[in-house]
């Protein structure tokens, strides 16, 4: 009876999914049990605690969120200029579709290798988390500001409003939900192909270098402990941006 009611509780919090796949991560350790292959849940979180009072694990969570979040918000930037350069302007369309198609096929590992030959190890996770995300930012504000109705761009234009005003009363206001549909998507995928870019070009002082060592070491506990912290600056992040989008929507309202 207590045990059907604990479950009823749990099923009415946003936390069953987590707790569940939390026993799942444990009982697989347990029946694995080999922790260089599957470390458990409490030893990844142990070895959490002991990297929190390190420096180099502070060091290494600013560098690659500097690089990774300046590669995020460079494709933010450039994906919401050439969204309004392509929506006015044929021939800028026609020119710019074709690349974003490109960079949505190729695989990412593809342009990690490429951009070594190309930049320092240092700033590949931000071209690469530049790249990852611009076509998703230029499709989407492409989309909503396709879909602005023609009659009120017709009107901005009767009563001849500035530019400016157009770009913050009409364009930005419509686009929003789009980019902020777009921004969702891409937040999480700056990290995955940021981190991705550091793993493989192993930049000193990075996530990345961390997680590579922890591969060379066969060291599970490590891994799984730099994976968690990943995740929680991926969504802390996440909820950040999202709530300043919200505030930029309320105030063009």
């Amino acid at each position: 009876m207590k045990i059907s009611i604990i479950l009823e509780k749990l099923s009415k919090t946003k936390y069953i999914g987590f707790i569940f796949w939390i026993i799942v991560w444990q009982a697989l350790s347990v029946e694995i049990n080999q922790e260089i292959l599957l470390v458990s849940p409490f030893s990844a979180i142990k070895r959490l605690s002991e990297l929190i009072f390190e420096q180099q694990f502070w060091i290494a969570i600013t560098n690659s969120s500097f690089r990774i979040i300046l590669g995020f918000l460079l494709s933010l930037i450039t994906g919401v200029v050439l969204a309004m350069l392509s929506t006015s302007y044929k021939v800028i369309e026609a020119i710019i579709k074709p690349m974003m198609d490109m960079i949505k096929s190729v695989p990412v590992v593809s342009f990690i290798i490429l951009c070594l030959i190309w930049v320092s190890t240092k700033y590949l996770s931000t071209l690469i988390s530049f790249l990852m995300v611009l076509p998703v930012i230029y499709d989407n504000c492409h989309t909503g500001i396709k879909g602005i109705p023609k009659e009120m761009l017709e009107m901005v234009n009767v009563f001849k409003v500035d530019k400016l005003r157009q770009v913050r009363y009409l364009y930005a206001s419509e686009a929003m939900k789009y980019l902020k549909a777009g921004c969702n998507i891409s937040l999480g995928l700056c990290w995955k192909s940021g981190v991705a870019a550091e793993v493989i070009g192993i930049p000193k002082g990075t996530i990345g270098e961390n997680l590579y060592n922890a591969k060379i070491y066969l060291s599970s506990a490590d891994l799984f402990a730099w994976t968690m912290t990943i995740v929680v600056i991926s969504i802390l992040f996440r909820r950040l941006f999202m709530y300043l989008l919200e505030v930029v929507e309320n105030r063009l309202k």
